[in-house]
């Protein structure tokens, strides 16, 4: 099985190099990062689903604007709230959150997706453009002394807990679990990410998974838990094992 296993890893290695060169010297300009098709969650309207939404429902909810379920679904009741929002704060009053309601709002990982996407309009299908800033603020934070892939491979572990049963389904979720992360421990989530960690959240967001489906990830330099050295390697890139 062993053998079995790192013969399929050597497979993925080398046919996943082209592809990985050619993204690891991919440039997005605001206009092809705003259509990508993976993210694109910018504006919010009826139909829209999704944690995005979820915040947006907790907020008018809190301020009297909303009476519905906090379900993640951009219904007529969120539509009506935001409505209601909108013409009390000055805004067009046409039932969509973009920037302008976004900021009203406080949503400001939402404000700061759209301008780094430069996007107007569109509706999310995947993951919503906070879960995208989310990710690149964690990649930034953890990894942004290692190389461009060691960023996307970091990107790439918090999507496949997302997608994992043993973790939270949300980015946010697997991102703020308690002790998950160094970076939010130590405020380091705070910072704004650079443009090189926004490309990475946005590559491993389009399925480029360095890792090969690891779950965890560390630094042997100073990592001190025993539980993770205990983990099945299966690759290393720059200072980080990861590890299934």
């Amino acid at each position: 099985m062993k053998k079995a296993l790192k013969a399929g890893l050597a497979a993925l290695a080398v046919a996943a190099v082209g592809g990985a060169t050619a993204l690891i010297n991919k440039s997005y300009t605001n206009d092809e990062f705003a259509s990508t098709p993976t993210v694109q969650a910018a504006v919010l309207r009826q139909g829209s689903s999704g944690g995005e939404v979820k915040e947006l429902q907790r907020r008018l909810k809190n301020w009297g604007y909303y009476n519905g379920a906090v379900d993640g679904i951009y219904g007529k009741g969120t539509v009506d709230a935001v409505k209601k929002f909108q013409a009390k704060n000055g805004l067009k009053a046409d039932g969509i959150a973009g920037k302008s309601t976004f900021a009203a709002l406080g949503m400001n990982d939402s404000v700061r997706a759209l301008e780094n996407a430069g996007q107007s309009s569109s509706v999310s299908s995947t993951y919503t453009n906070s879960d995208l800033y989310l990710l690149a603020k964690c990649i930034y934070a953890e990894a942004r002394g290692e190389s461009y892939t060691g960023q996307v491979a970091v990107g790439a572990v918090i999507l496949n807990r997302v997608n994992s049963s043993k973790f939270p389904n949300t980015v946010s979720g697997v991102v703020y679990q308690k002790n998950a992360f160094t970076a939010v421990t130590d405020g380091q989530i705070n910072l704004a990410p650079d443009k090189t960690a926004m490309n990475a959240a946005q590559d491993a967001m389009n399925g480029w998974d360095p890792t090969y489906g690891c779950l965890y990830y560390y630094n042997p330099a100073v990592a001190t838990s025993s539980w993770i050295f205990g983990r099945q390697t299966v690759t290393t890139i720059g200072k980080h094992v990861f590890a299934i």
